[in-house]
C-alpha cells in the first residue's frame, strides 16, 4: 500500500530564520514563486513567526504586504504560518479580541494554513486560537494545525505526548505537530512517538514533523517518523538547510523516490529553485545575515538540552557582562532554573526567561538574588501551567508574597482592538485594520515603519524617514 509523504517546504520562512536571523526580503523571493507553486508541496511556510517582527524593524517591508504578494504568485499550495497562541506573534498575552482580530485578517490576506502552539504546552493558551482558526478558515478551506512543543525530562513520556495530542484533536485540531524545535527527537524516540500518536488519533488526523538539523539526526528523525506513518514533514531547500534549519528538501525527495513513500516531486523541479536560492544565501552572507557557522552540528544541544538560538544569547549576555569564562556553569545552571520553573520546554519565550535566570545566578553568585520580571511571571502563572510543580522554596524567594493565578492568563485582560485602533488613528498612520495589528504587536517598531512608509510615500528621503523628521 502506497504511503505518499507530503512536504512543507520552510525556505520562505524558518529556514532563513534559522539560519539568517529572518533577512530574507520580499524581492529576494518573487522570482522562484511561480515555480515553486508547481513543485506539489503539501503547503509552503512564509509568513507567521520572527517574520513579522523582523519586515518592520529591518526591511522596511509591510508584513501584511508580503503576505498579500505570496499569495498573488502562490495560487495552488497553500501559504503555512506560525502563530504564537495568545502571544499571537509577539511576546505577550493579547486580549481575545486581538486574537480574533489577526486570525481573520491572516486568512483574509492569503494564509490557508495555521499552525498554532504554546511554549507551556498549556491547552487553554491557544484556544482563542483554535476557536477563531475553525471560525474564519472554515470558510476559504484553512487548516489548524495544533503544534506541541517536543521536549524531554521527567513529564514527558509517550502518555504526556498522546494525552495533549488528542486533547488539540478533540479542540478541532485537523492536523496535530510535532514541533521539535530544538532537535532533541532522536530516531527510535521519533519512531515510537508518531507509532503511539497515529494508533491514538482519528484516521482523518493529519500528523506532521517539524525538526531541525542542529545535532545532526533530523534526517534520520524524518526517515524514522516516515516509516513510524508520519504524514507530513518540514524540509528546506539545501541553500539554507541543515545545521539549525531543516533537513534539505532534495536529499528527502530523492531518498523517498520510487519506494512506498514517494513524494511525487520531481527534482528536476526543484534544482532551478535551489539554484535561485543559493544566490540569495550568498547575499545574506554578504551582508553579514547568515553565518556560516549556524550551518555545523551541535551536540551541545544533545548535551544541554539547550537550543542553538538560546546559546547565542547566553553567549552574547555573558560577553556583555565580562563574565564569557562562565559559559561551563550557566549551561549546566539551565536545567536546573527549568527544574526550579517546573520543566517548561525551551521555546520562545521561557527559553530566554530559563536562559537568562541562569546567567545572572551565576553571575551574582548567588541564585535567585536577582531575578526578572519574566522570571517573576512564569512562578506566578502568568505564561499558563507549567507540566510539573514548582519548586516551592524557589517559588517563595522569587515571589516574595505575589499571588498567584490557576486561571487564564489571557481572562485577565480586557479587549484592547478599537483601543489601539484609536491611538493609530490618532498618530495619523491608519491606512487599514492590519495597521492596528502590527501596531498592537510591536508598538515602537511598528511606529517607526510607519513613519518611514510616511515618508516614502510622500518622497521624502528614506534616511530623514528613520528619524521620524518630515513634513507634516
Amino acid at each position: 500500500m502506497s504511503k505518499k509523504v507530503m512536504i512543507m517546504d520552510t525556505i520562505l520562512r524558518d529556514a532563513h530564520q534559522s539560519q539568517a536571523a529572518t533577512r530574507m526580503r520580499t524581492e529576494q523571493m518573487i522570482p522562484v514563486l511561480a515555480q515553486l507553486d508547481e513543485v506539489g508541496y503539501y503547503s509552503l511556510e512564509g509568513w507567521g513567526g520572527a517574520t513579522f517582527d523582523t519586515c518592520m524593524r529591518y526591511l522596511n517591508e509591510d508584513p501584511w504586504e508580503r503576505l498579500r504578494t505570496l499569495k498573488k504568485y502562490l495560487k495552488k499550495t497553500p501559504i503555512q504560518m506560525l502563530l504564537r497562541g495568545q502571544n499571537l506573534l509577539g511576546y505577550r498575552n493579547y486580549a481575545d479580541d486581538l486574537v480574533d482580530k489577526l486570525v481573520e485578517k491572516c486568512f483574509e490576506n492569503g494564509v490557508g494554513v495555521i499552525r498554532v502552539f504554546d511554549a507551556l504546552n498549556d491547552p487553554r493558551n491557544i484556544e482563542a486560537s483554535m476557536r477563531a482558526i475553525k471560525k474564519y478558515g472554515a470558510a476559504c478551506g484553512g487548516v489548524c494545525e495544533a503544534a506541541i512543543s517536543y521536549t524531554t525530562g521527567p513529564a514527558y513520556d509517550l502518555g504526556y505526548f498522546v494525552g495533549l495530542a488528542k486533547t488539540y484533536e478533540s479542540m478541532g485540531a485537523d492536523n496535530i505537530c510535532i514541533k521539535d524545535m530544538a532537535n532533541l527527537l532522536l530516531p527510535f524516540q521519533a519512531f515510537e512517538l508518531v507509532k503511539a500518536l497515529k494508533a491514538a488519533l482519528r484516521p482523518e488526523t493529519k500528523l506532521h514533523l517539524h525538526t531541525h538539523n542542529t545535532t545532526g539526526t533530523g534526517d534520520m528523525v524524518n526517515i524514522m517518523a516516515i516509516q513510524a506513518g508520519v504524514d507530513i514533514v518540514d524540509t528546506a531547500l539545501s541553500p539554507l538547510a541543515n545545521g539549525t534549519s531543516q533537513p534539505a528538501t532534495e536529499a528527502l525527495v530523492a531518498t523517498l523516490q520510487g519506494t512506498e513513500y514517494d513524494t511525487g516531486i520531481d527534482l528536476n523541479r526543484l534544482i532551478p529553485i535551489a539554484a535561485h536560492f543559493k544566490k540569495v544565501a550568498a547575499e545574506l552572507e554578504k551582508e553579514g545575515s547568515l553565518n556560516p557557522k549556524v550551518r555545523q552540528v551541535d551536540v551541545n544541544t544533545l548535551l544541554y538540552q539547550v537550543p542553538g538560538g538560546m546559546l547565542s544569547n547566553l553567549m552574547n549576555q555573558l560577553k556583555k557582562a565580562g563574565k564569557e569564562d562562565k559559559l561551563a556553569e550557566v549551561l549546566a545552571e539551565v536545567p536546573n532554573v527549568r527544574r526550579d520553573c517546573g520543566y517548561p520546554p525551551l521555546v520562545t519565550p521561557s527559553s530566554q526567561i530559563v536562559g537568562t535566570q541562569a546567567v545572572l545566578n551565576v553571575v551574582t553568585g548567588e541564585r535567585y538574588k536577582m531575578v526578572t520580571k519574566e522570571t517573576r511571571d512564569l512562578f506566578a502563572g502568568k505564561y499558563g501551567k507549567v507540566p510539573m510543580p514548582l519548586n516551592e522554596e524557589v517559588a517563595e524567594k522569587v515571589l516574595k508574597g505575589e499571588k498567584r493565578i490557576t486561571y487564564r492568563p489571557a481572562d485577565d485582560l480586557a479587549p484592547e482592538y478599537e483601543k489601539l485602533k484609536q491611538e493609530v488613528v490618532a498618530k495619523g498612520y491608519y491606512t487599514q485594520e492590519e495597521d492596528v495589528l502590527s501596531y498592537a504587536s510591536f508598538p515602537e517598531v511598528a511606529e517607526n515603519f510607519f513613519k518611514w512608509r510616511k515618508a516614502a510615500r510622500e518622497g521624502v528621503d528614506a534616511d530623514l524617514a528613520k528619524t521620524g523628521v518630515y513634513p507634516v
